[in-house]
């Protein structure tokens, strides 16, 4: 089994076809389970996964939460690491260090945002490439270029196995990603081309975006702008996926989690769309168990050849 292919597969309506990643993502949870508990049959041990957080930004601390249940679903360790937001990087070092020669550990995650004196970049490049499954080393990066089995990042990757899950055709189609971070945009563009897809990576200094983007079959936004993405920049019955979260506020002074897409006013217009939440993100925390749970198996000597 590859180590990022699913056999989940759902039937879509006829029309307006939601793509529900919490439900993808629980059956995968499902299979990843059968998958754990079928390992520690075998070799007396189970994944472990390492989060580190340093400092108390609130977001971080739903993320993590939300990542230790979900191991906590499957049965993998989950060995939490909170540091003080004063941790040095020699000190923050050391414990990455440690965590990549613990035997015990098979994924090690470093929560983002970092504290301004912590250089991000550098900390990431620390992590044992083969324990890195937040799949961002050069090393694994590197792999995905070449199409070589590894660590994939887990955002992309699982807008991947979302449009998989749905049987959305991508050979042949063109397919546009708006936005190109080295976290999503980049990736998935690669991801995107070895599913043989046609692939334009469009952002913020493209002109005439909107005509880019009405172009594709597959429209993927993913740049932390609320409600960009609107009816008239899309081709009907393209397929939709909305990889932000923005807080949008409302008329009462609250604020709602809103994707980069217009859902309300896209929805009748795409074929296929995913909400925001219940889309993407659940998906990514999925990836981050399969990516786990693939480590334990490299580091096991139990993947099959090529896989």
């Amino acid at each position: 089994m590859h180590p990022h292919r699913s056999s989940t597969a759902l039937t879509p309506p006829m029309s307006g076809t939601i793509l529900n990643g919490k439900a993808v993502a629980q059956t995968l949870e499902v299979e990843l389970a059968q998958q754990v508990a079928s390992l520690r049959a075998q070799t007396g041990k189970s994944p472990g996964l390492a989060v580190i957080r340093v400092g108390d930004d609130p977001a971080s601390a739903v993320y993590v939460r939300a990542k230790e249940q979900a191991c906590g679903r499957v049965g993998i360790q989950s060995f939490g690491c909170h540091l003080p937001k004063d941790t040095s990087a020699a000190d923050l070092v050391t414990k990455i260090d440690a965590l990549n020669q613990d035997e015990q550990v098979h994924g090690i995650l470093l929560q983002l945002p970092l504290p301004p004196q912590l250089d991000e970049r550098a900390l990431l490049y620390r992590i044992d490439p083969n324990k890195d499954v937040d799949g961002l080393h050069p090393e694994n990066l590197g792999r995905l270029l070449r199409g070589e089995p590894g660590l994939q990042s887990c955002t992309p990757r699982g807008v991947m196995e979302l449009l998989t899950a749905y049987d959305i055709p991508l050979a042949g189609r063109s397919a546009v990603v708006i936005g190109r971070s080295i976290l999503v945009g980049k990736p998935l563009g690669l991801m995107l081309l070895a599913a043989n897809a046609t692939v334009t990576i469009a952002h913020s200094r493209s002109q005439n975006l909107g005509a880019i983007a009405a172009q594709a079959d597959v429209l993927i936004a993913a740049v932390g702008r609320p409600k960009l993405i609107t009816a008239d920049m899309v081709k009907p019955q393209a397929v939709v996926v909305d990889v932000g979260i923005n807080r949008y506020p409302r008329p009462d002074g609250k604020t709602s989690l809103v994707g980069d897409v217009d859902f309300e006013a896209v929805a009748p217009v795409a074929s296929h769309i995913t909400p925001v939440p219940g889309g993407v993100g659940p998906m990514t925390v999925a990836m981050l168990l399969h990516n786990t749970v693939w480590s334990f198996r490299y580091h096991e000597g139990l993947l099959e050849t090529g896989k």
